[in-house]
């Protein structure tokens, strides 16, 4: 464990991060449903793997009608997953193992069954009212009701919703069973404080906060511009030719973040950890950490990237620009919402640990997504049969246009193809759940036959489990890698495949890393008596190749020092 540290050495700064879906991990009870309980049962899997913090996706009381994502009520432990118990026993026994946990906090909004809206919708006259952002329409046209303004929701469409009791329209930025909270309103703003604050009295260490960004709207519900933008993508400029101005980073948004920044370092010992999903180029989303905001965001461009040296090293001289120190990005390749990243390197487990490498190993902190250690894929599934409410609105496509459209938002059209259960075995369910129980969501059978599963992959000394165990421990163990400043090596002094960069500490302590993205070998000069200390390959972790050349492999990363 990272013990906590002075302003600059704090734990989070050095910190590796797992993230689990509760729905998909492991079935204790034998429902075909993941649990906190079976989540418990593997935090040993977790530790030896080298991970330090677990992110929980949310386990909160919800009708379940976006998964854990439309939370009904913050206090709750939706009873399909445990009880307040079983989460306050995860939260000891994540701890007891000297690791850190954070919690997935959805404060843009609510699910509809979430009693204050309840009480919100129930009339004009609710003290509740205000708590959600509600608007007149515009005139009737030809007989039809008009929303207020030509606002986009996430998932497509408008995001207005109507209310036919009160006659008023709702607005929900995502889902439209999920309204938006009014954070104008402060007593909205207390209410919520107060449970951040119930779980950290509980001892969480910190929160992922979910589309942080759309927190605020327009205040005075101005029309959004016209955009050249169909499709959303890591910029987020704008989707359905509509910009995102007047509903997504606004000032407030962002003052906000500095609100929730003083609540989280009222708690110390150890001091506690913030990372926003917010969408924007990447000095948009630095705006978010800036002057004391959020502790850190998600560097979304990356997942995208394309698999070359000259790519990843813009990539990384961009972040290294826009979040320099003492800014920090969190390097995620994958996520619930987002296409796997070995599915978008070709099933390559070579390109897979080379990738691992650079996350692990780059100015940053890097978060794996569960599975991700050893290669689990996309699911193919039939955008008909899917259970992802974002893809609802869309079943009736034929499925080779649903797929080119899912593709150019890299898999958010339908989510259930990345949140397949956990391949522990090569059991029936994978060792997820009993053979005679039926799971949630199919196993991805595919992967499983070709022999993707943690029990495999411990016993292959190659696999990308290896590889970043490997990598996490020399993390754990470099004061270089997890708080060292980042000098990238000019790309005139490599070979075009290769990326390099150094990494130091403040007492001197350095090691440089080079990764060959190329598809053939790679040879590069190196100092005197550098050695390798590890490479993503199995090779003998002695001298350089010779005195003065080391020979990459293809889709080899090697640390030298």
């Amino acid at each position: 464990m990272i013990k906590p540290g002075p302003e600059g050495r704090e734990w989070w700064r050095g910190t590796s991060v797992y993230q689990i879906y509760p729905r998909s991990f492991c079935d204790s009870n034998g429902d075909g449903t993941g649990d906190l309980r079976g989540i418990i049962s593997k935090l040993d899997y977790i530790k030896e793997t080298g991970f330090e913090t677990v992110w929980l996706s949310p386990f909160f009381a919800s009708p379940q009608r976006d998964f854990g994502y439309d939370i009904s009520d913050y206090l709750g432990i939706a009873p399909e997953y445990g009880n307040p118990d079983d989460a306050f026993t995860l939260i000891e026994e994540i701890h007891r193992r000297n690791m850190y946990v954070i919690f997935d906090m959805v404060l843009n909004h609510t699910s509809s069954e979430h009693s204050w809206f309840a009480e919100s919708a129930s009339s004009r006259e609710n003290p509740k009212r205000d708590w959600y952002v509600w608007q007149d329409g515009k005139n009737k046209r030809f007989g039809r009701r008009r929303p207020p303004n030509n606002w986009k929701s996430q998932t497509g469409g408008s995001g207005w919703q109507w209310d036919r009791n009160t006659a008023q329209w709702y607005w929900a930025a995502f889902l439209p069973f999920q309204p938006d909270l009014n954070y104008r309103n402060p007593d909205v703003k207390n209410e919520i404080f107060g449970v951040l604050k119930f779980w950290l009295d509980k001892g969480v260490d910190g929160f992922r906060l979910d589309i942080i960004g759309s927190i605020f709207e327009d205040k005075e519900f101005r029309d959004s511009p016209f955009s050249w933008k169909l499709f959303p993508d890591e910029n987020n400029d704008g989707m359905l030719f509509k910009s995102t101005c007047r509903t997504q980073n606004l000032p407030e948004s962002i003052d906000f973040s500095r609100e929730l920044r003083k609540l989280t370092d009222s708690y110390q010992n150890p001091p506690r950890f913030m990372v926003g999903e917010t969408f924007g180029t990447p000095d948009t989303v630095a705006r978010f950490c800036s002057n004391r905001g959020l502790h850190s965001a998600f560097a979304f461009k990356c997942a995208s990237v394309p698999f070359t040296a000259a790519a990843f090293r813009n990539l990384v001289l961009e972040y290294e620009e826009k979040f320099a120190c003492p800014l920090l990005p969190v390097w995620a390749f994958s996520n619930h919402d987002r296409t796997r990243r070995i599915s978008r390197l070709g099933e390559n487990h070579a390109k897979a640990r080379l990738n691992a490498a650079f996350q692990i190993t780059a100015r940053g902190i890097p978060f794996f997504y569960y599975g991700e250690e050893i290669g689990m894929t996309d699911m193919k599934l039939k955008h008909s049969d899917s259970l992802d409410p974002v893809s609802f609105p869309f079943k009736k496509l034929p499925a080779p246009i649903f797929n080119i459209i899912n593709r150019k938002v890299n898999g958010a059209l339908n989510r259930d193809c990345v949140r397949t259960p956990m391949q522990w075995d090569n059991s029936e369910n994978a060792g997820f759940c009993p053979p005679e129980t039926g799971p949630w969501l199919p196993v991805n059978q595919i992967s499983a036959e070709k022999g993707i599963n943690v029990r495999s992959a411990e016993s292959d000394e190659g696999s990308i489990l290896h590889c970043i165990r490997s990598f996490l421990k020399f993390r754990a163990a470099s004061e270089a890698i997890r708080f060292g400043r980042m000098e990238i090596i000019p790309e005139q002094l490599l070979p075009e495949t290769v990326l390099g960069f150094s990494r130091i500490a403040d007492d001197n302590e350095s090691v440089r890393v080079f990764l060959n993205f190329g598809n053939k070998p790679a040879e590069l000069a190196v100092k005197e008596n550098e050695k390798i200390l590890l490479s993503t390959e199995l090779r003998p972790g002695t001298r350089a190749d010779s005195p003065q050349k080391l020979r990459l492999s293809a889709f080899e990363g090697v640390i030298l020092g």
